[in-house]
């Protein structure tokens, strides 16, 4: 077990990492909730509606069927009146025998009308002699088919069918009302027994749901144990845990290790940092140091040597100087709040003034220095900024190339981009250091380094200056014949 430090350390303390993940610990849990009641949900939903469909469907079926059998019943029955000349004479016994048989039969009520809307016969003995006129009645006289209505409120239905001679008169019309009562009882019958087998539906879909979430969520729950792992330590020795059970998580898992393996390197990277800068620092000191305790130490010290010791005394602090210059130039660029004094500028002019500045430095070792230009290329761009970068690359080209070399700077754009590529002649690049040189300290070779000069800053400062124009910076290099950066920028600079 590690305990939290470097990159790992800021990491936690910031909750930038881990306290996302965290959070999706919290999403996971309610993620199983979901699972729960989207699965009691498709069990119990389809059954609730089932239970409505159901009982609806009965009802509408048991409805029709009601004022299906009354209306036959009715059609028969006013064939009949015709026959017997009911209209006429409504004392045939036989005939209001069965009208009563028939309206105790549906226990209701039924009216026989004329054509003068008039109630000649009525089963209760309530409304003969009255005038009775409605909607149906009215339809039924003009020559309407059958019609028929169902009141809700008091449990029945109502069918009226036409009274009619052989000779097709309409001569009246029948009411008849038959109650609905059982229907009801019926629905509420079936409802009951709905709700028995719904219920142990949903009991059934209840152990099933939450059985199911459970399973479904056992992969994410070791996704969160190897996050847990890696909040409580860490490390090389920490153990891959795979989730394969689905892409997501694979695919979760796969994301997780890359960017573990990336915060390793990052502390990696860190520590190696930290260990350069003090080595950097310590360098210079202890050489003033030696200097000054041989001056310090030794008595009538020879004016001649007295001022070379204080010339190197001197360049050990201007070195000095110098790693702290470019070490706060790295700071200050790192930061998000780093401001640019954006204005158009002509990349052209920009890179005729860095081979000015550096063409004596390249004649001392016969090599020539080459800036090829097309057209005139106006970009928006820091102008200090930039041509410190840009003089880095073009001074490494120098610094590293071979004894009457060369080295070519060439400039192009496109509708959207300037291109800056710096070609040399040089001693190249080794293929493992590529991925490296644009780190802090770092320098591909070491074996030069030192009569070279510098402290491994010029490219970090490059790099961290360009990708806060919003460009790229590119290289390519063969070891023995020369190296090829390329610099992309944007030609309007947007925040």
């Amino acid at each position: 077990m590690f305990t939290p430090s470097g990159a790992w350390g800021t990491i936690l303390k910031d909750e930038s990492f881990f306290k996302q993940l965290l959070k999706k610990s919290i999403i996971f849990k309610s993620l199983k909730f979901r699972i729960f009641i989207i699965v009691l949900s498709v069990g119990i939903i389809p059954a609730f509606i089932m239970r409505l469909l159901l009982i609806k469907s009965y009802e509408t079926r048991a409805v029709n069927q009601r004022i299906t059998d009354v209306t036959n019943q009715c059609t028969i029955l006013c064939s009949r009146l015709e026959e017997a000349g009911y209209m006429d004479d409504t004392s045939d016994v036989r005939i209001n025998d069965e009208l009563t048989q028939l309206s105790n039969l549906y226990d209701g009520r039924i009216l026989i009308i004329n054509d003068n809307f008039r109630v000649i016969k009525d089963t209760y003995e309530r409304s003969e002699g009255r005038t009775m006129v409605s909607k149906e009645v009215i339809a039924c006289l003009n020559g309407s088919s059958n019609m028929s209505n169902r009141n809700k409120t008091y449990n029945y239905v109502e069918v009226t069918v036409p009274v009619t001679s052989q000779d097709g008169d309409i001569l009246g019309a029948m009411v008849a009302s038959a109650a609905t009562d059982y229907i009801d009882v019926n629905k509420a019958n079936l409802n009951q027994r709905a709700w028995v087998i719904e219920i142990t539906v949903a009991t059934f879909v209840l152990v099933i749901a939450y059985a199911l979430s459970s399973t479904l969520l056992q992969p994410f729950d070791k996704v969160l144990g190897a996050i847990n792992s890696a909040k409580e330590g860490y490390g090389a020795d920490l153990k891959r845990v795979d989730v394969p059970d689905y892409t997501e998580t694979r695919e979760i898992m796969d994301a997780f290790y890359l960017l573990l393996g990336q915060i390793n390197e990052a502390d990696t990277a860190k520590e190696e940092f930290v260990a350069n800068v003090s080595h950097e620092l310590k360098t210079p000191l202890a050489s003033m140091k030696v200097l000054s305790d041989s001056i310090r130490n030794e008595e009538n010290v020879p004016v001649e040597m007295y001022r070379e010791f204080m010339n190197d005394i001197a360049e050990e602090v201007d070195r000095e100087n110098q790693i702290i210059t470019d070490l706060l130039s790295l700071v200050k660029l790192d930061k998000q709040a780093a401001v640019l004094n954006v204005e158009q500028t002509d990349l052209g002019e920009l890179l005729e003034g860095i081979v000015k500045r550096l063409e004596p430095i390249a004649a001392e070792r016969g090599i020539e220095l080459a800036l090829k230009k097309d057209s005139v290329v106006m970009a928006d761009v820091d102008s200090i900024k930039l041509s410190q970068a840009l003089m880095n690359i073009i001074e490494n080209a120098i610094k590293y190339n071979k004894n009457f070399g060369w080295v070519k700077i060439t400039l192009d754009s496109d509708i959207q981009f300037a291109q800056i590529t710096v070609s040399d002649s040089g001693i190249g690049i080794p293929e493992d250091s590529l991925n490296r040189i644009f780190d802090r300290f770092y320098r591909a070779d070491k074996s030069h380094s030192k009569e070279i000069g510098g402290n491994g800053l010029g490219l970090a400062i490059t790099r961290s200056t360009i990708l806060l124009h919003k460009g790229s910076v590119r290289v390519s290099s063969i070891e023995g014949e020369g190296s090829t950066f390329t610099v992309r920028l944007p030609l309007i600079y947007e925040k």
